[in-house]
């Protein structure tokens, strides 16, 4: 019986009653959630994105067009379990913030414009985490094909809302 357990990266340290260690590494048998959403969006969300013209990896990707740069976002709950899409646009020449620094258009995200420069794409309607898209039941897959008619409200804000 393990007296006390420390985890520090990507390994379990615990102490038995006698003061021996045993470690035991965790890495390569352990999948997280955010991990696990993160591949399922990658195999059925970022293929859409790439036939959409965009580039980059998660979380950050880009769109350069003749006049302006798309931007889409994701952004992961610092607690787990879920995530939002954040979709911005700015000029073809990049982002100035308002203290003056210049981001150029290969390395502008959307969370470098002001959020009223920015529209969430969300599942529910709220401000809250819980009308993020959430995948604590797992469906992984399920919630990455559930993000896809939220591109399409995307395209419509790049072409007409921005």
């Amino acid at each position: 019986m393990a007296k006390s357990v420390f985890f520090t990266g990507k390994r379990l340290r615990c102490l038995q009653s006698r003061g021996q260690p045993l470690t035991v590494t965790l890495g390569a048998i352990m999948t997280t959630d955010s991990q696990a959403m993160k591949a399922a969006l990658k195999n059925i969300v970022i293929p859409v994105l790439r036939t959409n013209g965009f580039k980059g990896s998660l979380p950050h990707f880009r769109r350069m067009l003749t006049d302006r740069v798309d931007l889409l976002t994701f952004q992961f709950d610092k607690w787990g379990g879920g995530f939002i899409i954040e979709i911005s646009n700015c000029p073809i020449s990049g982002h100035t913030t308002s203290w003056g620094k210049h981001i150029p258009p290969n390395k502008v995200t959307a969370h470098d414009l002001n959020p009223n420069q920015r529209m969430r794409l969300r599942p529910l309607p709220g401000s809250g985490t819980d009308a993020w898209f959430r995948f604590e039941s797992e469906a992984y897959s399920e919630v990455a094909n559930s993000v896809l008619p939220h591109i399409k409200a995307a395209e419509d804000w790049w072409q007409n809302g921005a």
